[in-house]
């Protein structure tokens, strides 16, 4: 009776861990707190740790190789955590630090999430929610630094509002407008303030002398009967069904804003000289003189109901 011998199997060959990707600065003065972290860190697959025992060593390591996650203690000699999360935020605001809390440490850990840190995990749980909290910064953290290059590819964006009458719109909209213009780069953060004041002071002629059709001579005589007077057009019409509508042209030479409303306009002739020393003192046209100092280029329509306020980059 012959009999065959089976064929072999090969046993499979091993496929070999993968390299860490992800890297932590866990920063701690404590030698067996670092190892602790650290070991937990390992246990997490596709991680890896590195170390420094106190802030300053954890700058010198930053600079020398940007870590994904800092990982520190509160309380340390040299420079303490809260210094290390204020250091961090100044020099790399996209790195994201997470706090190791001990009891003692709780004031200054919420200071240093107050400052910029993006989490916290108290140091008795740490084998327990080290590994989700990390995974958490780190997913937000890796969006937020796409979003920041989406925005720095952004060369032209047009933007259109429609407001209602009601001036505490004005300056969360004056607030995004301002953080577009920083995105675009283009001006010095002064310059974005003044920016902001023009488009602040437009706005708010846009909606109380536009569209409530308020006299500005009204606020110089009795400013509590003005505001008054606003509160209670805002409810009847005409004027409760106005808006105001809003357009931003934003590129990297030059912004434009475009601001109508639908009240009856006036003659743009009219308007009083803000070049004037003397009507720095009056409450008319005190808007016009801002706008037309801090902005390049101003031009009203024909009616009178219409701004349209150019900023060119500076140098």
């Amino acid at each position: 009776m012959s009999t065959t011998t089976p064929p072999r199997q090969e046993e499979p060959a091993r496929q070999a861990a993968p390299e860490p990707t992800n890297h932590v600065l866990v920063v701690d003065d404590s030698v067996m707190d670092r190892h602790l972290a650290g070991a937990i860190i390992h246990k997490l697959g596709g991680w890896h740790a590195t170390f420094a025992g106190n802030g300053l060593e954890a700058l010198d390591s930053v600079a020398q190789k940007m870590p994904d996650v800092v990982l520190t203690d509160m309380l340390m000699p040299e420079m303490d955590g809260l210094e290390l999360v204020q250091t961090l935020r100044g020099k790399y605001p996209l790195l994201p630090v997470i706090l190791m809390t001990a009891h003692g440490s709780e004031d200054i850990a919420i200071k240093a999430l107050q400052k910029g840190a993006a989490s916290y995990v108290p140091k008795k749980f740490l084998a327990r929610d080290l590994g989700e909290t990390l995974e958490q910064v780190l997913s937000t953290s890796q969006t937020n630094r796409s979003k920041t290059r989406i925005l720095e590819s952004l060369t032209h964006q047009e933007t259109r509002f429609v407001l209602e009458n009601d001036t505490a719109l004005v300056a969360p909209l004056v607030g995004h407008l301002e953080e577009q213009i920083t995105r675009l780069k283009m001006c010095e953060p002064g310059g974005q303030i003044l920016i902001g004041v023009a488009l602040h002071e437009a706005l708010t002629n846009a909606i109380l002398h536009g569209n409530l059709e308020l006299d500005s001579a009204l606020r110089e005589q009795e400013e509590k009967h003005y505001y008054q007077l606003a509160r209670e057009r805002r409810n009847q019409e005409p004027y409760h069904s106005r808006r105001v509508f809003v357009t931003a042209i934003l590129n990297h030479e030059e912004a434009h804003f475009t601001i109508r409303d639908e009240g009856n306009g006036f003659d743009p002739s009219t308007l009083p000289d803000p070049t004037d020393p003397e009507n720095l003192g009056r409450v008319h046209g005190r808007g016009l003189l801002l706008i037309q100092t801090f902005m390049d280029r101003v031009e009203h329509n024909e009616r009178g109901n219409q701004i349209t306020m150019i900023k060119r980059r500076s140098a």
